[in-house]
């Protein structure tokens, strides 16, 4: 993979002060406290141009990689655009871009695909939201393109059903060390349902005939024809387990009108898989969490990406934002050939939209960028709840292993035995990460309420 940690925080300071003329350190203390400079309106002309080089990219289908040096001096010119984007330069930064745009290709190698989608999020960043041509840079996918390439990625790759695996584990451990026959799951963010079938499976294993295991899936998601979408699939699939029975209950994430019901002797498990972070306000965060712990819960389950990307100023975001999603990119190439189409799926239409939704958030309202912080970060919040960590069991370490046994197929001589992908336990048992060679990109941990 390429290795982008060369340029740190310092070097990359030193890249944006090197594009003001005569701007030096000793300038950079003098200007503290005065307002930045108002917004240069880039040229509608040039815009214009840019956006027909930018087409021509979309519509290129060549095999062009680029080596390990011209991979550097990709992610080079693309930090150097970002630093002119956020100092308002509209003239270099249009540039820079277009250099960009001829480089670049959506089936070029994982570096030429992720610098792509990031330079449409500069682009985009240019614009502002009231230019005509924003739209046609952020359009997003349709509903059925997003589930396609959420469905494609789980299918070829370890990254969300590792998150989902290991999260079942812990919710079957604690719902064995009570020996009750009936579990209330409340999924905070169920999307389409995939993490739920292999929980079924697995408590059908453990039932009978004559005794019958009861699971209640209390599941949030973004409107109500997702959500009926994902229990129809829900309800379907556990008809093949006449030992189970299963009640969906579905709410509207932020619905007033939500009400969730528990019942005497039911093992209560929280599943907090990608949630959180959606919150992206630390007070929705603590509000959630003191909710959670009035429920009075069995288990809590908590899997976040793990990064740094928590501050709201731009730079550092969008430079740790392209170390992150750079490393994933890189994953897929373990998982499927450069020339697949659903590979070109999965980017467009599932990390193309996450790229868009990290770096161009509502720069009105700073505190609505998502943050994707460091396992650390989200402990100190735990605890500071009343929540105490649960150690991961060995069967959770081995099923993680496992899983990247099986998962890791497309380039067994680059990357090994087991790719690419890495599993490491952290926090002296009580976490587990999936990580793309030495990045960490997952860490999942378990938590109950300290009494």
């Amino acid at each position: 993979m390429l290795e982008m940690d060369i340029m740190d925080q310092e070097d990359f300071l030193t890249l944006k002060l090197s594009l003001t003329p005569g701007h030096d350190r000793e300038g950079k203390r003098k200007r503290t406290g005065i307002p930045s400079l108002p917004h240069e309106i880039p040229d509608e002309g040039k815009i214009f141009a840019l956006l027909q080089t930018r087409e021509t990219m979309l519509k290129m289908d060549h095999n062009k990689r680029s080596n390990g040096g011209e991979g550097l001096h990709l992610i080079h010119s693309l930090l150097v655009a970002a630093a002119s984007v956020n100092e308002n330069h509209a003239a270099s930064a249009l540039e820079n871009l277009a250099q960009l745009y001829r480089s670049v290709s959506l089936r070029g190698d994982s570096v030429q695909r992720v610098a792509a989608y990031f330079a449409d999020t500069l682009l985009a960043h240019l614009l502002t939201r009231k230019s005509p041509f924003y739209d046609a840079i952020m359009k997003g996918p349709s509903p059925e393109e997003e589930f396609l390439a959420f469905t494609a990625l789980y299918k070829v790759s370890p990254f969300y059903q590792f998150s989902h695996f290991t999260a079942n584990q812990a919710i079957i451990e604690a719902f064995e060390r009570e020996g009750g026959r009936a579990l209330h799951v409340l999924d905070f963010d169920v999307s389409y349902g995939f993490q739920w079938p292999s929980l079924m499976q697995s408590l059908s294993e453990n039932a009978t005939a004559t005794n019958i295991i009861s699971l209640k899936l209390t599941a949030f998601g973004r409107n109500m024809e997702e959500i009926q979408e994902t229990e129809s699939r829900l309800v379907s699939f556990a008809k093949g387990f006449p030992n189970l029975v299963f009640e969906f209950h579905g709410h509207v994430q932020g619905s007033k009108n939500a009400k969730v019901r528990t019942r005497k002797n039911e093992t209560i498990a929280i599943n907090l898989v990608f949630h959180l972070t959606s919150l992206k306000t630390p007070s929705k965060i603590s509000k959630t969490l003191s909710y959670v712990y009035s429920l009075n819960p069995s288990i809590v389950v908590l899997v976040e990406h793990e990064g740094k990307c928590t501050s709201n100023k731009f730079l550092p975001r969008f430079m740790e934002s392209v170390h992150q999603f750079a490393a994933i990119f890189d994953s897929l190439d373990d998982c499927l050939p450069l020339e697949s189409d659903e590979r070109l799926s999965i980017e467009r239409d599932h990390l193309g939209r996450e790229i868009r939704s990290v770096i161009n958030y509502d720069r009105e309202d700073s505190e609505s960028c998502p943050r994707f912080e460091k396992m650390e970060t989200w402990n100190g919040r735990m605890e500071r709840r009343g929540f105490v960590g649960v150690e991961q069991s060995c069967r959770a370490v081995m099923q993680a292993k496992l899983l990247l046994k099986i998962r890791s197929h497309c380039c067994p001589i680059k990357y090994g035995e087991n790719g690419g992908f890495r599993v490491f336990e952290r926090e002296n048992g009580k976490a587990i990460s999936l990580g793309w060679q030495d990045r960490i990109l997952i860490t999942a941990s378990s938590w109950c309420s300290a009494v």
